[in-house]
């Protein structure tokens, strides 16, 4: 039988899974924290929420099943602390348990768009890499062969009713679990839909085109529900998808794959910045298909989510937005739209999901993360500093509130915080973002690698004298880390410290980069 290049990659791959070993985190105690202030958080959080839809994990479980599955975190700002662990207690209700394995839902109620099951696409990027760090990795390997699988096969299928940054966070999965045997599976079916996308989304000139609704950002100020705009996002996310199918062709040695994608993803890289850099305006914007370029909006952070500009002081005078009123500064976060433009926040209040300014914790994840990546990726930052991303992400946690009490919804006004969409129950909850994975990979600065050697580049603030992350779950390891400016907050001596299943592997006297080996 002679088989054909496809069928011989594929084969090899089967066979390569020959031998790998499947490998889980067992349950592992706290080193240094005790879940006592979860256990107070979750309470709470439990006596104010009538708990209208229960999914696979009720709220009377809630506390077990977060214990036995995330870090824990503790730190000197409240709303910061409290917001990571109402994240989670909040992503723990979107796990649902369908006859085809695991999902997390995007909506806590049906909405009409949805897919089989209650399953959307449109933030499965923020799902994965906000999972990515839950001990049990069942729940987000089910839910990837979800939709790499089964879904497919549905008619009719919803998979790319939305953009994605599928096989991106795929790969950032696999950095924290090295899950081989998985990846080993998955990686022929995210080079088919690679290709898929580029069937049906790929312009002649190299670029993507998508449509604002499809982007899951419909009403933007660069319009257009049925218009093939080139966009910031649809193309850095498959630049970062090129990317990502490299390392995995690299770590399996799949020559052919490495090449295929190291070339595209430089065609990509090259397109984005000749054609949707406006130098006028230092900013990457959505260009029409009549060639003009659209206002600012938050989606032109995206290229930085996946390093994608060039580590230049020409494009680094972008970020200067988010501390401009004119540009994406807002008394309650970050604006969609530059708040200069002429139809900012015009095309209605609530009634559909208006993203021509007002603020969407979707793109609050997708800024911040690109904002992290500037100050620990690249040198030429124009005078931005760790204290901006430590105030944005401050004031991120600020915003989870209505009535004084824990939320997450829609999108909000930015003036106000008023959440647009009311008390609609199918706000509530709102699964469309991330922020547990902000602080763990961005605000702590735990930077997952391919090998054993780990890098910490915190962001926090010189303001704290302590902050502890515990219980985390890393390449069958438990990682401890912690700041203690005096030694007397936990007595585990001074610094920055790092400790693998109890044991101190390195430690600095400061907050800068610390690197270990992890054996």
């Amino acid at each position: 039988m002679i088989l054909k290049p496809r069928d011989r990659y594929t084969l090899l791959l089967l066979l390569f899974c020959v031998g790998l070993g499947f490998s889980s985190f067992g349950q592992a105690k706290p080193f240094v924290l005790t879940t006592e202030a979860l256990k107070r958080d979750v309470a709470y959080f439990n006596s104010i929420d009538s708990e209208a839809v229960v999914n696979f994990v009720s709220n009377s479980q809630s506390f077990e099943w977060l214990a036995k599955n995330i870090p824990l975190f503790e730190c000197p700002d409240s709303a910061i602390q409290q917001i990571y662990n109402y994240r989670w207690w909040s992503f723990r209700k979107h796990l649902k348990e369908t006859p085809h394995g695991f999902i997390f839902t995007e909506f806590i109620e049906p909405v009409k768009h949805e897919g089989k099951y209650g399953a959307i696409s449109c933030a499965l990027g923020h799902h994965i890499y906000e999972g990515r760090w839950l001990r049990n990795q069942e729940y987000i390997r089910q839910y990837i062969d979800f939709w790499l699988i089964k879904e497919p096969t549905f008619k009719p299928s919803k998979f790319h009713s939305f953009s994605s940054w599928l096989s991106d966070a795929v790969y950032n999965l696999y950095l924290v679990q090295q899950n081989k045997e998985q990846l080993v599976k998955w990686l022929p079916l995210l080079d088919k839909d690679y290709e898929r996308w580029e069937r049906e989304r790929q312009l002649p000139s190299g670029l993507f085109w998508q449509y604002d609704v499809k982007d899951g950002m419909e009403e933007s100020v660069s319009g257009g529900r049925r218009v093939q705009n080139r966009r910031p996002s649809i193309n850095s996310y498959m630049f970062g998808n090129a990317q990502a199918l490299s390392k995995m062709g690299k770590l399996f040695q799949i020559d052919s794959l490495v090449d295929k994608y190291n070339r595209k993803a430089s065609i990509l890289e090259k397109l984005v910045v000749d054609s949707l850099w406006g130098s006028e305006g230092d900013f990457f914007r959505t260009r029409h298909p009549d060639g003009q370029l659209a206002a600012r909006e938050a989606i032109g952070f995206i290229p930085w989510y996946f390093n994608l500009p060039p580590d230049q002081v020409e494009f680094a005078k972008a970020w200067l937005q988010l501390t401009d009123t004119a540009g994406f500064q807002a008394p309650w976060g970050l604006t969609t739209a530059e708040r200069r433009e002429p139809t900012f926040r015009t095309r209605g209040t609530g009634h559909s999901c208006e993203w021509d300014g007002a603020i969407w914790p979707f793109a609050t994840t997708q800024t911040l993360k690109g904002l992290a990546n500037l100050l620990t990726n690249y040198r030429n930052r124009d005078g931005i500093d760790r204290e901006l991303f430590y105030e944005k992400l401050h004031q991120y946690a600020r915003s989870h509130q209505k009535n004084g009490k824990p939320y997450i919804g829609e999108y909000q006004d930015e003036k106000t915080g008023y959440w647009l969409k009311g008390d609609n129950p199918r706000s509530t909850f709102y699964n469309h973002s991330g922020f547990c994975d902000l602080v763990i990979n961005d605000l702590i600065g735990l930077k997952p690698g391919s090998t054993n050697r780990l890098s910490i580049k915190p962001l926090v603030p010189d303001t704290w004298d302590w902050f502890c992350l515990d219980n985390l779950a890393y390449h069958g390891r438990t990682l401890t880390v912690l700041w203690d400016k005096t030694g007397k907050k936990y007595g585990k001596g001074k610094g920055l410290i790092l400790f693998v299943d109890g044991k101190r592997v390195a430690s600095g006297k400061s907050l800068g980069e610390l690197t270990a080996k992890i054996n």
